[in-house]
């Protein structure tokens, strides 16, 4: 998904990311804001995910909104 559908979408993406990984903040995802990288970043960061893992996971994420 392209940085311009992530952001058309962003309170759904934003609402389904933090109810699938309730340990992001608030502030992280609106930093992230619409930054697919920035978005991989976090998740790999904060869950302990590898790269290829925070890429599928905001995937699947990004499919059902």
């Amino acid at each position: 998904m392209d940085t311009n559908r992530i952001l058309g979408r962003w309170k759904e993406l934003k609402g389904k990311l933090r109810e699938n990984y309730g340990e992001l903040t608030e502030d992280e995802l609106e930093k992230a804001r619409g930054d697919r990288a920035h978005l991989e970043g976090i998740l790999q960061h904060r869950l302990g995910k590898t790269k290829d893992e925070a890429r599928k996971a905001l995937d699947e994420v990004l499919e059902a909104v």
